[in-house]
């Protein structure tokens, strides 16, 4: 597994046992700021997004370069919807990126390898659309696990470059809002047939995976079940500092990451570290801290 750059930008949790309280009661008080703000934008992430039609760039324009003609596709959380991603969706835009569509899928879904399915047809259209044959996919909390089952067991590693999962449960977690009373959440929860899927062997898979995770994310239990482990898998898991699960895609220090790891190719991560490091990079994990 291959790093991205250490990125700098969230407090570091300090070190003492009777500190972290205090760290937990920001990020805690943090989550409720998310919260109010992403209840007052719920109502207009309802509706499906209007699928514009594909402009290719004006006569005299500078070229693009091809991360950002690459679409990028958000998909959202367990009883959520496109407004989370409003943050990011505008830090993406003002980085460059051209191509970026929402997908809201429907609320009455009993089987997230349905959500998939229906994933697979929407990257069809995107890449038809705006001629691409790649999309990169960023996916918040169950929106990550759709994902990831799009492209390891559906193939659609041929079409999805680099998949970003934020505070995704990939194996599993056992503190799942409504635990048993909906069949998505019990396909969520450790030991899940749909989870121990997602552990069968996925040789010559070609997605790129970056797991943002953090250490207060209490929905996820243990907070280590949000990095991606699999043998087979080229993934990257993201330590992140300070911060809770409804905030992973709001955080300006995420998005930042987020941007990073989009543009980024492994080769260039690996250079980027080894000079500001000024040593030959870890595996595994890397933090945004």
């Amino acid at each position: 597994m291959k790093p991205l750059p250490l990125l700098t930008l969230l407090p570091r949790l300090p070190g003492l046992p009777g500190r972290l309280t205090t760290a937990l009661f920001g990020a805690t008080v943090l989550e409720l700021i998310v919260l109010t703000g992403h209840l007052a934008a719920y109502p207009f992430g309802l509706t499906q997004e209007r699928r514009t039609p594909h402009r290719p760039p004006q006569a005299g324009s500078l070229p693009g370069s091809p991360a950002a003609e690459r679409p990028v596709v958000l998909l959202h959380g367990f009883i959520d919807n496109r407004s989370v991603f409003v943050l990011l969706r505008r830090a993406l835009a003002r980085n460059g990126r051209r191509h970026l569509a929402s997908l809201n899928y429907s609320p009455l879904t009993r089987d997230l390898r349905t959500a998939a399915e229906l994933l697979g047809r929407h990257v069809e259209e995107i890449c038809a659309r705006t001629g691409q044959r790649e999309v990169d996919i960023v996916g918040h909390s169950l929106g990550g696990l759709i994902a990831r089952y799009y492209v390891q067991r559906l193939g659609g590693d041929h079409r999805v470059r680099t998949l970003v999962t934020l505070g995704t449960p990939h194996g599993g977690t056992a503190v799942a809002p409504g635990a048993g009373l909906h069949p998505l959440v019990r396909q969520m929860r450790s030991g899940s047939p749909l989870i121990e899927e997602l552990r069968r062997p996925a040789s010559g898979c070609r997605t790129r995976f970056v797991s943002f995770w953090s250490e207060l994310d209490q929905m996820m239990v243990p907070v280590g079940t949000a990095c991606v482990d699999h043998p087979d898998l080229d993934a990257v898991n993201v330590r992140v500092t300070g911060i809770g699960h409804l905030a992973l895609p709001v955080h300006p220090a995420v998005t930042a990451a987020v941007h990073e790891a989009l543009e980024s190719t492994a080769h260039q991560a690996l250079e980027s570290q080894e000079a500001r490091e000024g040593t030959a990079p870890s595996t595994g994990t890397t933090s945004v801290a």
